[in-house]
């Protein structure tokens, strides 16, 4: 029994390497070639275990160039997309961070790694259950979790140096504007209808109001309004 035990570890180890060695290539090939240079979001990619946040049956497909499936009708976005979308933000380790949609919790343990706190907001709960247990698991103390409506934000921690959102809305929720900081940063994707495509808003506060740019267009799954 011993022996086996022992194999088994063994075996466990040899898959964890396996998997390293997939992220550094996501890295290199996915995510630096085009153009996400932020040293601080490079390390967090390379260092969150992302075939954690997926489904068993795909773990194998993980560090692939695109999303996949977490349950739920819901995904994990592509690892390119993570990493800009972070990138844009301009977060330091002092900064405070939220963000709506939680999902299977990769987003939110990239974000972890960088700042000093994250807030996350999700609506569906079985959901919220998996991602809270797991960064728990894997020893980020630097996150908290709630389960409710991301179209409200989380008030009772606001302000935010930067607010992520990680599902289409079809409009920017006026209560997570309220809740940026002045100088803050809130990434966004904005469902437009016509013509009928998603485009992923950079928005910051100045004390002269709100900037707005676009970075690309986008596909994600549409956010939800609990109300």
């Amino acid at each position: 029994m011993l022996k086996l035990a022992a194999m088994f570890r063994f075996n466990e180890g040899d898959q964890e390497a396996v998997y390293a060695v997939q992220r550094e290539r996501m890295v290199a090939e996915q995510i630096e070639r085009r153009g996400v240079t932020d040293p601080e979001v490079l390390a967090a990619m390379r260092t969150v275990p992302r075939h954690r946040f997926v489904p068993e049956e795909e773990r194998q497909e993980a560090y692939f160039d695109g999303p996949l499936s977490i349950g739920s009708g819901q995904t994990i976005s592509q690892p390119y997309v993570v990493a800009s979308m972070t990138e844009a933000l301009g977060l330091t380790h002092r900064s405070k961070a939220l963000e709506i949609g939680t999902g299977s919790g990769y987003q939110t343990a990239v974000l972890a790694e960088i700042v000093d706190r994250v807030f996350s907001v999700e609506i569906r709960a079985d959901l919220y259950e998996r991602a809270t247990q797991l960064l728990s698991e894997l020893g980020y103390r630097n996150i908290r979790t709630m389960l409710g409506n991301g179209y409200s934000g989380w008030p009772q921690e606001a302000p935010f140096d930067g607010i992520i959102v990680t599902a289409a809305a079809p409009y920017i929720p006026p209560a997570l504007l309220d809740q940026l900081a002045v100088g803050g940063r809130m990434i966004i994707p904005v469902q437009e209808e016509a013509p009928p495509r998603q485009e992923l808003l950079l928005l910051e506060k100045t004390d002269a109001g709100i900037t707005r740019r676009v970075m690309y267009e986008v596909r994600f799954v549409p956010l939800i309004d609990g109300q």
